[in-house]
């Protein structure tokens, strides 16, 4: 294990694909894997039955696959699995699973995970999300693809953040938020779509448009939600953007922000 510092301690077990990397002083535990050209910095400590996957970077003193902070956890062999393409910096904080919770934390790929983000036991996180510094996610949350949460976003436990959604800086969210939607506040509150990540995915003015007519059905014509879901069904026979508004509706089990 040429890539591996002479002063990292690896315990008897650990799977190092051969071109992984890991740094000084940091500890890789018996039931982690690490895939091809991961990096893992200095002083991180990796543990638990912790699976990382192909070129994600790890920065100096992260804290990867520890014991969930739940007192019910009585020392179970839960998992923590991290995908591929993955970018996660300096004293992030993510746990494992809980038996209760399905007993899998899940990252999913090429997600850019900013300074001192905890991810606790049991999140279900897509792809392409953006956590910036102190963001933080309570036990049971699900995370959508390409949703950005802002600095010091907080997200209760059970709640489910949609995909291309944005939390504004300091957001504290404790109630799901829906599909394409922006909240702020420190009792978060919807505020609009998030059109200017729509427009860098590539949505053509017409299908965002598309959107806004979802939300205003949603959020401004005072309809009940069960109305407002017959109306956005109908809408989503014609059109494919509004289908994971309809999806959230039908499956979150969290109240959502209104």
């Amino acid at each position: 294990m040429s890539n591996v510092h002479p002063t990292a301690i690896v315990e008897d077990g650990a799977q190092i694909h051969e071109t992984a990397e890991v740094g000084a002083y940091t500890l890789v535990g018996s039931k982690v894997t690490l895939g091809p050209d991961v990096r893992i910095g200095p002083h991180v400590v990796l543990t638990g039955r912790t699976t990382i996957g192909a070129r994600t970077r790890i920065f100096q003193f992260a804290s990867i696959g520890e014991e969930p902070q739940d007192k019910k956890y009585a020392g179970q062999d839960t998992e923590l699995i991290i995908g591929e393409d993955n970018y996660i910096r300096e004293l992030c904080n993510f746990s494992r699973g809980t038996v209760e919770g399905g007993g899998k934390t899940i990252i999913g790929n090429n997600n850019w995970i900013m300074a001192c983000v905890h991810i606790a036991h049991d999140c279900i996180l897509g792809n392409n999300i953006i956590m910036a510094n102190n963001a933080s996610l309570a036990g049971h949350v699900t995370v959508g693809n390409w949703a950005i949460l802002s600095g010091y976003s907080l997200i209760h436990q059970f709640c489910t953040v949609g995909e291309h959604s944005f939390t504004s800086f300091a957001s504290h969210v404790n109630q799901s938020i829906p599909p394409y939607v922006t909240v702020s506040g420190e009792k978060a509150k919807a505020k609009g779509v998030n059109t200017e990540g729509l427009r860098r995915r590539g949505y053509s003015a017409e299908q965002i448009q598309q959107v806004r007519r979802a939300y205003k059905i949603l959020y401004r014509q005072g309809l009940s939600l069960e109305d407002a879901r017959v109306k956005l069904a109908e809408m989503a026979e014609g059109s494919d953007e509004i289908r994971p508004l309809v999806e959230f509706l039908d499956t979150t089990e969290k109240s959502m922000i209104r």
